[in-house]
């Protein structure tokens, strides 16, 4: 369910950019003029060999409540021209204020894998809409994205284990650590510490006691038995105060009490040290004292790459807490997600295919109205992804493909048409109206999880994962080299 975070209108959430170029567009006249815009991405996060689609829901939530209310236009009014005169006319700030959305959206749903050069979203419909979207989309959809893997990654490397994301004090802002919660989950955390994002999205919330805890008391075991007889029913207690060994040994004198007193401990958190030997050690202390049940969670900076390192030291540790790099994306910042404009319709409501070309060949976007389409070979154990083949509609992909390489144009393979496909983009809105429902979170989360699946394990690996086959169809690939030659010629 949505929150209105801030208590006023976000509309004004976009780069000034567009509301000049929309400006332009109305003293043109071009306002009604349709277009269509695709949201994509370059090169996948953390070079990694996938990426998890996130933020649809957030986007169509964006798109219903967009609109121009009186403080908006009021603070556009103010704005002023480098001659010190009005930026915008008055009419132009009216027709804003009027503006009620009607384009059509198409877009991969939540949780589906997704690669290179394939639209996440694509908005049908006055060019002006159209572009005024454009910053919020890419902000909402770039950055759930971005988490949205990195937790699909940590979760592969934790092979089944439980993953908490633990990451709101380090989290860039208020609703940032929401919405990292949220792409979180979806991509496959099983729950958060941060509360509030349990209350609006409805994800299992986890969280044990911190230090300062420890540090109120006069000893360590004091503080576990106080614990335990405040929290019986919620007791991980954290050892690493003062002393590792020592801190397990006092929660297993605490694990005593609350089973005299009929409870059971749950188990224990490292946060710091040698996770690999402190868990092994632990767990030999807790399987000796007749704690078998007991769990070794861990945090301290955890990502992917270290919890599959801790798993081959042979840690014992079966609930990961992973936070700092998990909600800012650790070592990448940004997924580097753009919206182009790639055709027009012309007088006589035919769509004309538009690109933007660039001295650099991955800056040179695809024409067209694109859909996507995934094809599959049926397996004993289940169905597998072979490779992706972006369209055109215009020019529907019937029958066999053949499908030409995104980043080289000299490899190309067919894909038959006895080969189980599935287009990607499905109808989110029609006229600015919603069609059906979206699925919802605990929904994309269980998406994530299936259609990884369908995918080779050399694709998921962490380091110089393969590269899933993308491609483009053959006759849009045929446009896109007529429409670079004809642009050249400029």
């Amino acid at each position: 369910m949505p929150i209105n975070l801030y208590g006023t209108s976000v509309s004004l959430l976009t780069d000034l950019y567009q509301l000049t170029m929309a400006y332009a567009y109305w003293k043109s006249g071009l306002g009604e003029r349709e277009g269509a815009f695709h949201l994509h991405f370059r090169k996948p996060p953390f070079a990694s060999g996938f990426s998890i689609a996130c933020g649809l829901a957030d986007v169509v939530s964006f798109i219903e409540k967009f609109n121009f209310d009186p403080s908006d236009t009021d603070y556009l009014a103010s704005l002023k021209g480098n001659d010190g005169q009005p930026l915008f006319e008055r009419a132009f700030l009216d027709y804003l204020r009027d503006l009620k959305f009607s384009c059509d959206v198409d877009a991969i749903p939540e949780g589906t894998p997704v690669f290179p050069y394939e639209p996440l979203v694509r908005v049908c419909g006055p060019i002006i809409q159209c572009q005024l979207l454009e910053t919020a989309l890419l902000n909402i959809i770039n950055f759930q994205t971005l988490i949205a893997t990195k937790s699909a990654r940590v979760c592969l490397a934790a092979k089944g284990e439980s993953v908490l994301e633990f990451g709101a004090r380090r989290a860039q802002g208020f609703d940032g650590a929401l919405t990292a919660s949220r792409a979180a989950y979806i991509g496959g955390a099983a729950a958060t510490s941060n509360v509030l994002a349990g209350k609006i999205f409805g994800i299992p919330v986890k969280g044990t006691h911190a230090h300062s805890w420890v540090m109120t008391f006069e000893n360590e075991l004091e503080a576990f038995l106080k614990y335990a007889e405040a929290m019986p029913n919620n007791c991980v207690f954290l050892v690493d105060t003062y002393d590792t060994i020592a801190g397990v040994k006092n929660a297993i004198v605490a694990g005593n009490h609350l089973r005299e007193n009929g409870h059971e401990m749950i188990g224990i958190r490292l946060d710091s040290g040698d996770l690999a030997w402190l868990s092994i050690e632990a767990r030999r202390l807790m399987d000796e004292a007749g704690f078998p049940d007991a769990q070794i969670f861990a945090s301290n900076d955890l990502d992917e790459t270290i919890i599959e390192s801790l798993k081959v030291q042979g840690a014992q540790i079966v609930v990961w807490g992973v936070g700092t790099r998990l909600v800012t994306g650790g070592d990448q910042s940004a997924l580097g997600g753009v919206y182009k404009l790639s055709a027009i319709r012309d007088e006589r409501k035919d769509w004309q295919p538009r690109i933007k070309i660039s001295e650099q060949a991955i800056k040179i976007s695809n024409p067209g109205v694109q859909q996507v389409r995934r094809f599959f070979e049926e397996k004993p154990n289940g169905k597998l992804a072979l490779a992706d083949v972006i369209y055109d509609e215009s020019t529907p992909c019937a029958g066999d493909c053949v499908a030409v390489d995104s980043t080289d144009a000299t490899r190309r393979w067919k894909l038959v048409a006895s080969l189980k496909q599935q287009d990607l983009l499905v109808p989110v809105l029609r006229a600015g109206v919603r069609v059906g429902d979206l699925p919802d979170i605990h929904a994309a989360r269980k998406a994530a999880q299936e259609n990884l699946a369908h995918f080779s394990d050399g694709i998921k690996r962490f380091i110089n994962p393969h590269l899933y086959p993308v491609g483009i169809e053959e006759n849009m690939q045929q446009t896109k080299m007529r429409l670079i030659e004809e642009a050249r010629r400029k």
